[in-house]
């Protein structure tokens, strides 16, 4: 048995539709740019052969939203919502387009929080924008449905409520790069492990949280969670 000087933190996990086990979360990968109304509104384009990516910590997550804290150094936090896509099994070296959703164990929804000021001000620079993504509980999720249950997603409307209004949705079939794309391009530059997630990326409406809105986010026909920033 291995011995720490300290207690080890718990390892972070997601609830599993109609499973009393948990799914455990390994690595946080975020796909930038993967809706071209997104990119417009950021003032970005979109090159169909390089995807963006960029990674949050694991205990980023917030297991079924409710209380998300507002985070410290930012005064402009953005709601992103996002397909949340887990994969069940480890990947060995590069996965081919046409095997990739094999890898996958299922399908969720959550935020992507961002700070965007400071996003802004480290592009501005020509800086790394990690403090903009990758802080404590800036990924939200809700539980995840197994494929079985899931069938296919690709058409299905991703959108978020905040204070019930509809601030952001769209089609799914609007990722500029699919499901499988994005696990082959990952598998390229990363080891795949179970226990991986992969947030989709975010279609236009993104805007400001404060404290005090409730949020709720869905895909039509699988999942929906919500909560409340504090």
């Amino acid at each position: 048995m291995t011995t720490t000087v300290f207690p080890a933190p718990a390892l972070p996990c997601l609830p599993v539709r109609g499973s009393s086990a948990q799914f455990p979360v390994h690595r946080i990968y975020c796909v930038g740019r993967n809706f071209a109304d997104h990119a417009r509104e950021m003032g970005a384009t979109v090159d169909r052969g390089n995807p963006v990516f960029f990674m949050k910590p694991a205990d980023a997550i917030v297991p079924g939203g409710g209380r998300v804290p507002y985070p410290p150094g930012t005064r402009d936090l953005h709601h992103e919502v996002e397909l949340v896509v887990a994969l069940g099994r480890d990947a060995h070296g590069e996965v081919a387009t046409a095997d990739a959703l094999s890898l996958v164990f299922g399908y969720g929804v959550g935020l992507d929080l961002t700070r965007r000021d400071l996003q802004a001000a480290a592009k501005a620079k020509g800086m790394p924008w990690d403090t903009a993504k990758g802080f404590d509980c800036s990924a939200p999720a809700s539980e995840l449905v197994p494929v079985a249950e899931a069938g296919p997603v690709s058409t299905r409307r991703l959108w978020l409520e905040v204070n019930g209004q509809l601030r952001q949705q769209s089609g799914l079939d609007q990722m500029v790069f699919t499901v499988a794309d994005v696990i082959h391009e990952l598998s390229r530059l990363y080891v795949l492990k179970a226990g991986d997630l992969v947030f989709m990326g975010t279609p236009a409406g993104v805007a400001a949280l404060v404290p005090g809105d409730q949020f709720r986010a869905g895909v039509d026909g699988l999942v929906e969670f919500g909560g409340h920033i504090a």
